[in-house]
């Protein structure tokens, strides 16, 4: 099969998958159930199981991918497993993933690194994901607060201690704060959201978060601990005072969350505002062709955008070993980063679709996977 006929019969699968109405619940992070997509006639067959490992922020939104794909192409199967972005990117790099998915790029030692299992031309990040990290909370009868980024780090390293602490309250006239024990509650695993959440707070609140941004939680610092995005919202829904930060899609139920103080003024938390943030990015330098990593702008001060933010990545190899492997992740990759791919994610997880001029160089990119000849 030529690369011309197999874009041909990608773009037919995607055709047939934008028809599909969906909606989809999270393995990770539930936000609904989903009635079972409708298998397309129409659709030329892509055959074969991918297997994917990595970040549990888009349970809902590969939920989604995975039901589209798999009734458009009824002989392929999608695994995915939500283990965090760090177990992720260390699958594809010794390959016992086909690809990751990852709120964290990978780093230039691990590009280099990838050139084991991917190629003289390694491995690349491609966005298929914007969305808003919440800095969610539960205490009773308070559902709304107004935060800056000094007083998010000072509860997360255990400096403030109580919900009626006068830094909150400054900050929230009028709203009645209980006596209650501030419970930081942080991700045990290697998490993509961990380093988003540290990259904000190294960025916006240097003379507090003094550690460096990183995807493990810094070992110094005391509070509760959970694994993945479910553990974490579970661990703050049980507990009154807990605060976490978690993807938005998986915020609901007794959970408040932050408006963030950016410039002069607060920025609810929105898929439009977290676009906003990214569109402020700036592409990473000195990265291979294909690779779309983002630079985020923490410190913007432009009040339409929500700087506490994660793009997440699939991590796939620009060279695989077989034809029918490559085939079948640009089929998927090349529907994930569709119109209806994202609108997909954007009904089951909150999210914010890719922007057209994002989502071309993504597109490009995808169309640039090989195999060895």
């Amino acid at each position: 099969m030529k690369a011309t006929r197999f874009g041909r019969n990608a773009a037919i699968a995607v055709l047939a998958v934008g028809a599909l109405a969906l909606t989809a619940c999270g393995s990770d992070n539930a936000t609904g159930a989903a009635p079972a997509a409708t298998p397309s006639a129409a659709a030329v067959k892509v055959t074969g199981t991918l297997t994917g490992i990595g970040a549990s922020s888009t349970g809902a939104a590969m939920d989604a991918w995975k039901a589209a794909f798999a009734s458009a192409n009824p002989g392929a199967t999608v695994q995915y497993s939500p283990d965090g972005s760090g177990a992720g990117r260390k699958a594809i790099l010794d390959g016992s993933a086909q690809f990751a998915g990852s709120d964290a790029y990978l780093t230039d030692a691990e590009l280099a690194t990838s050139k084991t299992k991917c190629g003289t031309d390694g491995a690349i990040n491609i966005p298929v994901y914007v969305s808003p990290i919440a800095v969610a909370f539960n205490i009773p009868n308070v559902k709304d607060l107004k935060l800056d980024a000094d007083t998010v780090a000072k509860m997360f390293r255990g400096q403030i201690t109580n919900w009626n602490d006068p830094a909150i309250a400054a900050l929230n006239s009028g709203v009645t704060l209980p006596d209650l024990k501030v419970t930081p509650v942080n991700r045990s695993d290697d998490s993509g959201t961990t380093q988003n959440f540290t990259d904000y707070l190294a960025a916006a609140a240097p003379s507090v978060w003094t550690d460096k941004a990183a995807g493990v939680w810094p070992a110094s610092l005391k509070g509760e601990n959970a694994k993945g995005t479910s553990g974490v919202v579970k661990t703050v829904t049980d507990t009154p005072g807990a605060v976490t930060y978690a993807d938005d899609s998986a915020v609901s139920g007794k959970l408040g969350t932050a408006q963030i103080k950016v410039g002069s003024d607060f920025v609810k938390i929105s898929a439009a505002a977290a676009a906003k943030a990214v569109e402020l990015g700036k592409p990473v330098a000195g990265r291979p062709t294909g690779d779309l990593s983002i630079k985020l702008d923490r410190t913007t001060t432009d009040s339409s955008a929500y700087p506490v933010v994660l793009v997440s990545y699939h991590v796939v190899c620009t060279t695989y070993d077989k034809k029918e492997t490559a085939d079948l992740v640009k089929a998927f990759e090349s529907y994930v980063v569709s119109d209806a791919g994202q609108q997909a994610a954007a009904g089951s997880a909150k999210s914010a679709p890719l922007s057209k001029a994002l989502q071309d160089k993504a597109k490009a990119a995808v169309d640039s996977i090989k195999a060895k000849a």
